[in-house]
Formats: structure tokens, sequence, C-alpha cells
């Protein structure tokens, strides 16, 4: 029987979700605790990967089990064994082909900037002190739409088959006292919302004009892009499933 987790997590403890050789994962913590409730060893696989230090409010992974789960029992000891920084919010059962990763059909990043120094929101968002042009930077933001191929914002060592990714959503919008980035797309390249981001930055300072993101988006190098913001400010926040995916 496969069984979906729904979790939260706070990132900056973490070297991202993915189990790595030499440093602590999301998944490597999760995969622990789960295998001490449940008495045998469980793995677990995720709808995707977060870079270290990258925050989730909202992450999806699957795992099996071959027997019947009081799915509120395995909630509640899994919270009260789990870290303080990662939370779990549901887990339920769907069907035996059910897939976290491949079968998300989108998925939703934002990033969070503060242009004044708080106290309160130093591991929540970039503190960026320069002025930007937020009319410029959802100009450029806009353009993204028109393109599917996005290498130009892919790390550089990545072993994916295709660059290509439909973005149905990137706008930023002022929310009380902070800049928030809002992107949704199918599927994202390894460090491609941060490289966006950085990029509609470096417009937003008037280092570029807006037409530029169109050069390069064309180009497919990730040296013609700007440089990737700090891991803190970004946030995986949803990940859409069809509604038949899970059991009643």
């Amino acid at each position: 029987m496969r069984y979906f987790i729904e979790l939260s997590y706070f990132g900056k403890a973490y070297h991202g979700w993915q189990n790595q050789p030499n440093s602590i994962s999301v998944q490597e913590v999760l995969e622990e605790n789960l295998s001490k409730v449940l008495r045998k060893s469980a793995e677990i696989v995720g709808a995707g990967r977060t870079d270290a230090g990258v925050h989730a409010k909202q992450m999806f992974a699957h795992f099996d089990h071959n027997e019947v789960l009081d799915e509120a029992l395995l909630k509640y000891k899994l919270n009260s064994m789990l870290p303080k920084d990662i939370a779990i919010a549901d887990i339920f059962k769907v069907r035996e082909d059910a897939h976290a990763r491949f079968d998300a059909i989108s998925r939703s990043y934002e990033y969070h900037i503060v242009q004044e120094k708080d106290a309160f929101e130093q591991d929540f968002a970039w503190l960026l002190r320069q002025k930007i042009d937020l009319k410029k930077m959802n100009e450029a933001a806009s353009i993204l739409k028109a393109y599917t191929n996005f290498k130009c914002f892919s790390r550089s060592r990545t072993d994916v088959k295709t660059y290509n990714c439909r973005i149905e959503q990137a706008e930023w919008k002022k929310e009380d006292n902070k800049l928030v980035f809002h992107i949704t797309a199918d599927r994202f390249l390894r460090n491609m919302v941060r490289a966006i981001v950085g990029t509609l930055i470096e417009i937003g300072q008037n280092k570029y004009p807006v037409s530029q993101m169109h050069k390069i988006i064309e180009s497919e190098d990730r040296g013609e892009a700007g440089a990737s913001v700090p891991a803190h400010g970004l946030y995986l926040t949803r990940i859409i499933y069809p509604e038949n995916i899970r059991l009643k």
C-alpha cells in the first residue's frame, strides 16, 4: 500500500531535501523517524528537491507499507519525534501507482525580500536595501510565460533530459513589509527560481532593460543570467495533484 505524507519545514539546518553523503537532509531525518515508528526500514520519495537552506510550506513524499496504517496515529507519533523545524500536516492512502514526483501537476514557489532590516525576518527573507523598480520587474517576469526552454536559469551540472518548463504565473507583489515573487510551473530546474529572481532584480536595478530578458532566455547560457539570490528567502508553497490520486 502506498501513502502520501504532506509536510512543511524550515530549511536553515538542512542541506536541502534530498539525502546527501556527508550532510543532513530533510529526507534523511524523515526516513529515520518513519522507520522507527514503523519498526522497519522506510524509504520515501519526495515531490522534488529543494536546495540547502530553502524552506517548504508544503511538500509531499510517498512511501510503501504492507499493512493498513492508522494515519492519524502515525501523524501524531511522527510529529512527536521529529525536530521542531519539520511538521507533518497529513498522511493519507493513495493509489498504488501514485508518485509524489511524477504525478505532480504544478508547483509554486515564493521568494521573499525585505528592504529594511527586520530582526524577525533575518532567516525568512533576503534583505535588499537597494531601490528596485517593481513595474520593470513585473514586465520582465511576464516575458517568462512566452518561453519553455529555461536552460539559462539551470545549474550547469545537472542530469535533466529537458530544460522545458511551462510557467503559468510569474509576478511580484507588495505584501505588508515585503516584496514577494510568486511563480508557478509544471516543473522547475535546479536553482531555476533563485536565478530568475536574481535576473529580475538586476533588471529592477536598471542594470539591463526589460527586453534583455528575451536575449537571456534565448541564449540558453547560464552565464548570461543574473546571480542566484540567497536560499533563505525561497519557499516551496504549493504542489497540485490530480483529484483522483487520493483514496477515499
